[in-house]
């Protein structure tokens, strides 16, 4: 407790000295956890259940209903979005980050029908590649993979727009509700089938193609790390596998630094792979 103590009195100290505290509301440093995981968990929803188009128009009825909660969601969205700007310093004026909050949150709405069609896409995945799938539903319902990978896409927009924390809140959630971790920077294709799960890794710099299907266990990592001279590891290098169209791989195979698997290969269970496979 006494270190935890002292954590927070320097956190404290800091934030209080910093050029931040100018302008930015001392409840704009800390992101709502839960309240970024309730919005998202709507959005999942609102991608399996709703039909989204580009302009999200207000008609009759339940769909109406559907406007109203997806804006307060989008508000609530908004307003992590400024305190994530403002915790992390990429905004020291308080109306800034409400401004660029805002903008972001615009993009993302208009972002929704894509990511509905890549959603539908792995649905169609999951059932053609898996005997066991009786209809959509029970994939929507019950399938972790779907879980794991619709929560990854939309925190992978998050990711792109330099908004890491709330992108690693949202798939370090989906780590813990179904064994799969899926960094938000990994970048994956159309009609992606994760086959029971458990156990999956894919790493940040990691590329998938379209139409692939990856059983569990399987780790898509990196070999080694190069240190800087300070001998911390360098940021920003591709160190993941890259996946072709159409490759299949078995459960509990290894693919770890950056490699290319050719499109079409099929990677055989429990193998350590660390060249490229053309």
């Amino acid at each position: 407790m006494k270190n935890i103590s002292a954590a927070a009195r320097l956190l404290t100290h800091n934030i209080k000295n910093s050029s931040m505290a100018v302008s930015c509301s001392r409840r704009d440093f800390f992101p709502d956890k839960q309240a970024i995981l309730s919005a998202f968990t709507f959005f999942k929803d609102a991608l399996f259940l709703y039909t989204i188009s580009p302009k999200l128009s207000s008609k009759e009825g339940e769909l109406n209903d559907f406007d109203k909660r997806l804006n307060k969601n989008l508000n609530v969205l908004r307003r992590e979005i400024k305190h994530h700007l403002c915790f992390s310093g990429q905004e020291t004026k308080a109306d800034q980050a409400g401004k660029k909050a805002r903008d972001l949150v615009k993009r993302f709405e208009e972002e929704l029908p894509r990511l509905q069609n890549l959603a539908i896409s792995d649905i169609q995945a999951a059932y053609t590649g898996d005997p066991a799938a009786k209809n959509y539903y029970e994939i929507m319902l019950c399938y972790p993979g779907l879980l794991a990978i619709t929560l990854q896409r939309m925190a992978h927009f998050l990711y792109e727009n330099n908004l890491q924390l709330i992108a690693r809140i949202i798939t370090e959630h989906a780590h813990s509700l179904t064994g799969i971790d899926i960094h938000p920077g990994a970048k994956i294709g159309k009609s992606f089938f994760i086959d029971h799960g458990t156990g999956v890794v894919i790493g940040e710099t990691t590329e998938i193609g379209d139409n692939v299907k990856i059983y569990q266990g399987v780790t898509l990592g990196a070999k080694s790390f190069p240190k800087d001279e300070n001998g911390f590891a360098k940021k920003g290098l591709k160190r993941h596998p890259t996946v072709g169209d159409n490759v299949t791989i078995y459960a509990g195979a290894a693919i770890l630094g950056p490699v290319k698997i050719a499109p079409g290969k099929v990677v055989a269970a429990n193998t350590w792979i660390t060249e490229d496979i053309i």
